[in-house]
């Protein structure tokens, strides 16, 4: 049958065909007289069928190009071709071309040669032996050793597409699997990786038909073929849900045979897996591609791993798995691929599962360092999964990592701004059991920030002052700062005095600017006395503060309040230099104002 195909074009063309008349073997001479001449005739058509020549019967062109005068006279054959593939009534037939493809080589023609094989590409027409065998003569007798070579490997591809085409036509039309392979058998061509991987891709949209040829090469193919572009081809094409099993046997005997799976092909099935949620399947996928010689690259790697803890169920059996396969097949895994897993973590609102996925890559083999449990613990507080951060950092802090302060502070500010201040509160002594008291100073402000936030600044005094005297923690000043404003602006003035009194025990300058304020504002003399009270001491004199009070009633026009607090004030301020020329010279004011 292929055969039959293949030798489409006829026999030798030398020969003329026993179907025509003897006197119609004469009118070669006619058409050669007709197309002698560059300018036709007006009308070729009429010559021609006076001359009792039948255009339409297959075989005559065919004798007609053979005929001495015609063949003998390249251009008149090469003009008569040309026309009779342009008139309706002639019949051009694989046999024509390929008597002109054997006048065009003999006559050194490789353009028209070339142009003549395109044109019967497009028909459907394929080269016949005699026309090979005859054409390469030719080229090569007239030194055109490329030419010869290239109707080679034409004559060779239209072989393949023609044994292509017959294998598909028998795997698609007959329904009997054993019928199929008898019939494939009696093909009687050389199987080539190539023509595998035409058939494979022909009838890819039906997996089935493809494993009964894949079947069939296994049986058939010699030694000389490619089993890896064969394998390959197959597993291509078969690696879907509907026929997974015969994948994976594919895969086996891929392994087998020591073939492994080429980086294209990697990309198309991992994707095609990932999009239909054969996540388990992607899996073994990874594992089989790191096993051969064209290993998926560390990108692969962390496409994967995003992909599986981006599923609507997440299994991070799978997540340790890849890890464990990416690890053992000699690989570092990096700090950055983490990055990467809570960005996608992030982008479907699942960072409270950071810690998880953490301790799943942890069982697969990957070591990270004090920054990677960091940034877990960072993911879940943002998440509010505070209770699982604080397992998770406590758990790591006590395996020997000390976590960034900052890394307590975040968990420290999410509980004081939730319900749970109590929490925030005992996350202190535990970190003061890994740490000095001068270590806790972020995570002290952000539960000092937190609970004044939540209008408690008193409560936050109360810890802070345990903390300092009881724990020798050392808070910032600029947390000494942001409590003294707060507790003023919420009415605990008192309160805000004593924190002067801590600030000075942690050898921090007193901040005073905002009790200044507060009193000069709408301050009683009391509230005055109070701040003094809290300053006085041999580094920071009262009378400074004294004078700067004086000053600022009298700016402010509170003037009664100046003469009561001047009224209280100790000798040593009241017989100062300083204070009486203020309030002397407030005095000669007062008259002229009144004016």
């Amino acid at each position: 049958m292929l055969r039959t195909v293949l030798n489409s074009g006829g026999g030798r063309l030398c020969r003329l065909p026993s179907l025509l008349p003897h006197h119609r073997l004469m009118s070669g001479s006619s058409v050669a007289a007709i197309f002698f001449q560059p300018s036709l005739p007006a009308d070729p058509a009429t010559a021609i069928q006076s001359a009792g020549i039948d255009l339409s019967h297959p075989n005559t062109i065919p004798a007609l190009l053979v005929h001495p005068d015609l063949a003998s006279n390249y251009p008149a054959a090469s003009r008569f071709f040309s026309w009779a593939a342009s008139h309706d009534a002639a019949v051009l037939n694989s046999k024509c071309f390929n008597s002109m493809l054997q006048l065009a080589a003999a006559n050194s023609d490789a353009a028209h040669f070339w142009s003549l094989v395109s044109s019967m590409r497009s028909k459907g027409y394929g080269i016949s032996k005699t026309t090979l065998q005859a054409a390469t003569e030719s080229f090569r007798s007239n030194g055109m050793s490329k030419d010869a070579d290239m109707i080679q490997k034409a004559f060779s591809a239209h072989a393949r597409n023609a044994a292509v085409a017959e294998a598909c036509e028998i795997l698609r039309s007959d329904p009997n699997e054993l019928s199929k392979l008898d019939k494939l058998n009696e093909l009687g061509v050389e199987v080539t990786d190539e023509m595998v991987a035409l058939v494979v891709e022909k009838v890819g949209q039906f997996p089935r038909q493809a494993m009964v040829f894949f079947n069939w090469v296994e049986q058939s193919a010699g030694a000389g073929i490619n089993w890896g572009k064969v394998y390959n081809a197959m597993a291509k094409i078969i690696g879907r849900e509907d026929c997974i099993e015969e994948f994976r046997e594919v895969l086996q005997k891929m392994s087998s045979k020591e073939v492994g799976l080429d980086k294209e092909v990697y990309a198309i099935l991992i994707d095609r897996f990932l999009k239909r949620k054969m996540f388990e399947d992607a899996v073994d996928l990874f594992r089989f591609a790191m096993g051969g010689t064209e290993k998926p690259s560390a990108q692969d790697y962390v496409f994967l791993l995003k992909k599986l803890v981006v599923r609507d169920d997440m299994d991070l059996k799978l997540v340790m798995r890849v890890v464990r396969i990416y690890q053992k097949a000699g690989n570092e895994v990096k700090s950055s691929v983490f990055d990467a897993v809570i960005k996608s973590l992030r982008s479907v609102e699942r960072l409270g599962e950071s810690g998880r996925v953490l301790k799943a890559m942890e069982d697969g083999g990957f070591a990270p360092d004090r920054t990677v449990h960091g940034k877990a613990v960072l993911a879940m507080c943002d998440a509010g999964n505070l209770e699982t951060a604080h397992k998770h950092l406590a758990r790591v802090e006590k395996s020997g990592h000390k976590l960034d302060p900052l890394v307590w502070s975040a968990l420290v500010q999410k509980y004081s701004l939730g319900d749970d201040v109590d929490m925030a509160v005992s996350c202190l002594p535990e970190m003061l059991e890994r740490r000095s008291g001068n270590q806790v100073g972020s995570a002290l402000e952000a539960l000092v920030y937190g609970l004044c936030r939540k209008k408690e600044a008193k409560e936050a005094f109360k810890v802070l002052k345990d903390l300092v005297l009881k724990k020798d923690v050392v808070p910032w000043q600029s947390t000494y700062k942001y409590l003294i404003h707060k507790l003023i602006r919420q009415g605990h003035l008192k309160e805000a005095f004593d924190v002067l009194g801590l600030m000075k025990s942690n050898g921090f300058p007193p901040y005073i600017n905002p009790f200044i304020t507060h009193i000069l504002k709408s301050g009683t003399v009391d509230d005055a006395l109070g701040l003094l009270n809290a300053m006085s001491s041999e580094e920071f004199p009262s009378r400074t503060v004294y004078m700067r009070l004086f000053q600022g009633l009298f700016k402010e026009g509170r003037h009664e309040i100046a003469q009561q607090l001047l009224s209280v004030s100790p000798g040593s301020v009241q017989n100062h230099a300083d204070v009486l020329d203020l309030f002397y010279k407030m005095k000669i004011e007062e008259p002229t104002a009144a004016l």
